[in-house]
């Protein structure tokens, strides 16, 4: 899959494929070099230095086209596996998708979905598909919703608890996504200073409309970048 597409497509937040070649056996893909990793490493990794509040805008906006161009081909891709580690940064800071290994055709229909094996990473799988196998489109937006609460609240979206399982933050910080006076307890203290009330909540409603549980109450990623750029406009008091 990943050859195939990238060998047909090109869009600035896609990672560019410069060949591929056989090696012991094993087929070896070239890809750009991206100077600046990935999201992952900047946001969890503790020698990383911390991103600014228009930096992980900027990030997230270039994301989120790479996923509207993916989902608007004629031939649509579901994603399936989008997370901050498959986000990587060139030296400016663009955001590009890499690791196409788990993308799949999608249905013609936005609303259509298709019923596949459950695959991905936890934490960021949508949770229709986890309950009942059905991938839509917009499964790929709730993952979104999580990497966007990842840039919010520089929380990974699942930890290990006390007991050493995995739990899934997103379940705990939703409920404090609509209130306004809860909201900057959550926000990376690593931004303070750097953002508007008002774009710190128009964000953190984005998130949750990309967090719904219903699929089809979820926004296009179109309508997902075209809101980041309204809030990215916005010139108003921080805090």
């Amino acid at each position: 899959m990943a050859v195939n597409f990238l060998g047909r497509h090109y869009h600035p937040n896609i990672i560019s494929l410069f060949g591929c070649c056989w090696e012991d056996e094993k087929l070896a893909l070239v890809y750009e070099f991206m100077q600046r990793g990935s999201l992952d490493n900047h946001l969890f990794q503790k020698t990383a230095i911390s991103l600014s509040w228009d930096l992980r805008l900027k990030i997230a906006i270039g994301a989120g086209r790479g996923l509207a161009f993916l989902h608007t081909l004629e031939k649509k891709i579901i994603y399936r596996d989008f997370k901050a580690s498959n986000i990587l940064l060139d030296k400016n800071y663009n955001a590009k998708l890499s690791d196409f290994g788990l993308s799949m055709l999608g249905p013609s229909c936005e609303e259509s979905p298709i019923s596949t094996i459950i695959i991905g990473t936890y934490g960021y799988i949508a949770p229709e598909y986890l309950l009942t196998g059905d991938i839509y489109l917009k499964s790929d937006v709730y993952g979104y919703g999580v990497v966007l609460l990842e840039l919010l609240t520089g929380l990974r979206a699942y930890d290990k608890n006390p007991s050493g399982e995995l739990q899934n933050s997103v379940g705990w910080l939703k409920p404090m996504l609509s209130q306004r006076t809860n909201l900057t307890t959550i926000i990376d203290v690593h931004m303070k200073g750097q953002y508007s009330v008002e774009a710190a909540f128009q964000v953190a409603e984005l998130c949750l409309k990309c967090l719904d549980s219903d699929p089809q109450s979820r926004p296009s990623m179109k309508e997902v970048v075209e809101v980041l750029k309204e809030i990215q406009a916005l010139k108003e008091k921080i805090i």
